[in-house]
């Protein structure tokens, strides 16, 4: 048993300063206000921050690392991001060829086996592509770009071999709400992400089944007064998530703000990360397309388009809460229990009977430490 004391703890009701958690057997069994009753195995902490291990759902990268470069190369970007806090996480594969997609998907698959362990948790991978808009691709591969087709699909989730948790498509393309309904049927959350869909067709997607927002606001159309778009359609729907990449490039502060106004417990923070994420600047690959990192931004040579992140989960909080002044409870929401939530893991609240993921941070909330399943990986 570990008595973790002394700490801000942050719950879905709010912050217990001081407070207490107890943690055995791998999960939280109990949580309160003031001193521990045991002394037990007591940790202090100092008066730090503990929040749920936060959950990303779209990582590329990270640490110099990339996902879509091979098995050992996704399993150090998964590590990269567990000593920044994520205690689980998506693999996100990029649009490619069909065949290296496929490959991401498999390693993702081998990864997922192996379950939790010190170098982090891979719940399942997030194919990006390839059935996307080429007006709205972004940094994806435009030669890579395929038409939805049902055998294509079945060639993807057969070789994530049950893995494959997520996947973003354009539903306006012809047999776009075709896919949206296999992946349905097959148990993937189907996100609606570089697309040019209009409020008509994005409420059509969600009617077939569609769950999730990718990059909300970024490679799709905006929220405007006379043209609503999909996130207007997916506001008015109470079982989908929004993703948003908080990290000051992507979207606008306010915007943000207003995110979390206009969907109270239905955003999911993400990092989009590539592999510069913790690299410092400089040039890299995204895929097999060269991105240029400066001052922490990131856009393919050559061009503006932005691509990817180098962001950590840890930093879309500390931005969040610092930043732009949204309560703490609130963000550490968005970053644990609602994408854990959309995956169907018990973990993301520090409440017992969940898993004891969990991270603490000091006073600027940076991470200082990591528990993962009960055990301390950093």
């Amino acid at each position: 048993m570990t008595v973790l004391a002394g700490c801000r703890v942050v719950t879905p009701g709010g912050v217990l300063d001081p407070g207490w958690v107890e943690v055995a057997g791998g999960r939280i069994v109990d949580v309160g206000l003031g001193s521990p009753r045991s002394r037990h195995g007591r940790r202090d902490l100092g008066g730090a921050w503990l929040l749920p291990g936060f959950v990303d759902l779209h990582m590329h990268g990270g640490g110099g690392h990339s996902v879509t470069e091979s098995e050992r190369e996704m399993a150090a970007a998964v590590a990269f991001h567990r000593s920044e806090g994520t205690t689980r996480t998506l693999v996100s594969a990029l649009t490619a060829p069909v065949e290296q997609m496929c490959a991401v998907a498999s390693w993702g698959a081998a990864l997922a086996r192996r379950g939790p362990g010190p170098d982090g948790h891979v719940v399942g991978s997030h194919l990006e592509g390839p059935f996307l808009s080429e007006q709205r691709c972004g940094a994806q591969d435009p030669a890579a770009l395929q038409a939805p087709d049902r055998s294509l699909l079945e060639q993807l989730l057969e070789a994530g071999g049950g893995t494959v948790r997520t996947m973003t498509v354009a539903p306006e393309l012809p047999g776009g709400l075709d896919i949206v309904r296999a992946l349905r049927a097959s148990g993937v959350v189907a996100a609606i992400g570089h697309t040019d869909v209009d409020y008509a067709g994005a409420t059509a997607a969600l009617d077939a089944g569609a769950r999730l927002l990718t990059h909300t606001f970024n490679a799709m159309r905006g929220l405007g007064h006379r043209d609503p778009g999909p996130v207007a359609a997916a506001a008015e729907r109470s079982g989908v998530t929004f993703e948003v990449i908080n990290d000051g490039e992507h979207v606008h502060g306010p915007m943000v703000r207003l995110l979390f106004a206009l969907a109270p417990g239905r955003v999911a923070l993400v990092t989009d990360a590539m592999a510069a994420a913790g690299g410092g600047d400089g040039d890299y690959l995204l895929g097999t397309r060269q991105v240029r990192v400066r001052s922490g931004r990131a856009v393919l040579a050559g061009g503006t388009s932005i691509a990817g992140s180098t962001l950590t989960m840890a930093g879309a909080v500390r931005r969040a809460t610092v930043d732009l002044g949204l309560p703490i409870h609130g963000v550490a929401a968005a970053a644990a229990e609602v994408p854990a939530r959309l995956l169907g893991q018990r973990c993301g609240r520090i409440e017992a009977g969940y898993d004891a993921d969990l991270v603490v941070l000091d006073d600027g909330l940076r991470v200082t430490a990591v528990m993962a399943d009960g055990l301390w990986c950093r």
